[in-house]
């Protein structure tokens, strides 16, 4: 299939109304700068890549079991198991923060310093004896190692969660700094597939600090009116690949060129040599 660029959602200086920004693009911009850029301005996406469908599952069904209890107002067993005294959250604008009305949109807020709505998509609600929400954030994995959230790649988990603390507490809830990560953690150890998967189930706290939220939004608005591209982020992969890309296809070019001219040269040497021969010919045939 062939890369296209987008064209929806394009950042236009031009244009005072403000700008949606998803919390999967401040991910980006904290990720890469010069990627952010080109998505965010100049309409050129990162490669896609194929639908988690198993994770997308596993949402699902959680969701499902957790709304159960969310109509009776009662606590889920891991919930007692882990001693968090919370119930689920029941709010008519839940499945409009879960994407469930508009799946490219959630929990919205408008963040009039840097003129953005910032939208988020969660996946669930918990709250207190003391009327504080409690984000929570579904995970899928498959590991024999611990549950943790100290892997290099689980950094991000820590950004998504406080983003969303962030977002809830700008709408005017009272929001919790400890959020909770529910990890179905798929096993390995049986003998036999038998055509399913069986998960542990386990429940990380988190205690966020969101008040980086409002810097990171002021550079992004400052990196979206700038007409300078900016560097590469430090461990980008992506920005990594197109320069190295680049210079190869440049190299090549150069040697393709090079080439061309050697045997262009090559050519009028032979040409020039043919005529001077031809030119002396008559006098060596006239020696005999």
């Amino acid at each position: 299939m062939a890369f296209k660029s987008f064209k929806r959602n394009i950042f236009d200086p031009n244009l005072s109304e403000p700008f949606k920004i998803s919390r999967s693009k401040i991910d980006l911009f904290l990720e890469c700068q010069r990627c952010f850029y080109l998505d965010q301005r100049l309409g050129v996406k990162r490669p896609s890549m194929p639908a988690f469908t198993l994770n997308s599952a596993v949402d699902s069904l959680l969701k499902n079991e957790f709304d159960l209890l969310r109509n009776k107002g009662e606590s889920h067993d891991l919930m007692k198991k882990y001693k968090i005294d919370a119930v689920p959250f029941a709010h008519k604008d839940l499945p409009l923060w879960r994407g469930e009305v508009n799946r490219f949109s959630g929990a919205t807020v408008f963040y009039e310093a840097a003129n953005l709505i910032i939208d988020g998509l969660v996946d669930d609600i918990w709250i207190n004896k003391d009327q504080e929400l409690l984000i929570v954030d579904y995970k899928s994995t498959s590991t024999v190692k611990e549950i943790s959230l100290e892997d290099e790649y689980k950094q991000g988990y820590k950004i998504q969660m406080e983003i969303y603390q962030w977002i809830f507490k700008q709408m005017g809830f009272k929001v919790s700094d400890k959020g909770y990560f529910v990890f179905a953690n798929a096993t390995k150890n049986r003998d036999s597939f038998d055509g399913r998967l069986e998960f542990e189930m386990s429940i990380v706290e988190y205690v966020g600090d969101d008040s980086w939220v409002p810097e990171t939004l002021g550079k992004i608005k400052k990196c979206l009116v700038s007409n300078d591209i900016p560097k590469a982020g430090e461990y980008c992969e992506h920005c990594a690949y197109r320069e190295k890309a680049g210079l190869a296809f440049r190299n090549a070019i150069l040697s393709e060129r090079e080439n061309k001219s050697v045997g262009r040269k090559t050519k009028i040497i032979k040409i020039a040599k043919k005529e001077k021969d031809e030119k002396e010919e008559p006098e060596t045939k006239s020696l005999f």
